[in-house]
């Protein structure tokens, strides 16, 4: 016997691409480009500052390498117009993302899979509504997703790990959990939650710091690929 599957999403980060690769490399390409400018210290000092920054103020603060100049001496930004080593930063990191945001290598494939065999596929993910946008984008993966399903936190004004939040979407598309499936990174924010409201749950422990991180609630399935989650959606859904 297999069962129905109405509706499938996704995480983003950590879950489509690996989010924790992408930022230390764009982190580290903006402090060399403020160094290469002429801010006076050490790349290590640097890094270990804006590392702080980050889980300080967020990673969706919007003003990371002011922050990084301002807490350094003095004398490593004097005689600079600090815009010119923020704008270095900035610049540097953007086109690392050009660069170096990809999807795995094998999501692109099962997405495409996906889109012949399961009517609606869609998106959950917390932070920013701009750019958690950018990223589907920039990651090209909006072709293989139902454009009415892509939810952000910050537009639904609830936010993970509030089981509200997959109750809200279930709602809002007229779904029912037991056919709807949830692929995620964080066994705390995605997968409690959503076995929470009565969805499938499927956590990929690709990559990340949430990978191997124990929730409260165990997962329907546990996946390190996407042909894993394509076998298993050809095994017991009959896809």
């Amino acid at each position: 016997m297999t069962r129905p599957l109405t509706a499938i999403f996704f995480d983003i980060d950590d879950t489509l691409f690996s989010t924790s690769v992408f930022a230390d490399k764009a982190r580290r390409a903006a402090v060399d480009a403020m160094l290469s400018l002429g801010l006076r210290t050490t790349r290590e000092i640097c890094i270990k500052e804006l590392t702080e920054v980050v889980q300080e103020f967020s990673s969706n603060y919007g003003r990371h390498f002011d922050k990084v100049i301002d807490r350094l001496p003095r004398e490593a930004s004097a005689g600079f117009n600090k815009e010119l080593l923020v704008a270095a930063g900035i610049v540097a990191y953007h086109e690392t993302k050009w660069r170096e945001l990809k999807v795995y290598d094998d999501v692109y494939e099962v997405l495409r899979w996906l889109g012949k065999r399961v009517p609606l596929r869609g998106i959950i993910s917390a932070g920013l509504g701009i750019k958690q946008a950018e990223k589907v984008i920039r990651l090209r993966i909006h072709e293989f997703l139902s454009p009415h399903a892509i939810y952000f936190t910050e537009q639904i004004g609830i936010n993970k790990p509030n089981p509200k939040l997959y109750r809200r979407v279930l709602q809002d598309l007229g779904l029912e959990p037991e056919t709807t499936m949830y692929v995620g990174d964080n066994t705390i924010n995605d997968i409690d939650p959503a076995n929470e409201v009565g969805m499938i749950t499927v956590h990929n422990r690709r990559s990340g710091r949430h990978a191997q991180v124990p929730g409260a609630t165990e997962p329907d399935y546990s996946i390190g690929d996407f042909y894993e989650l394509r076998a298993i959606l050809t095994r017991d859904f009959g896809l």
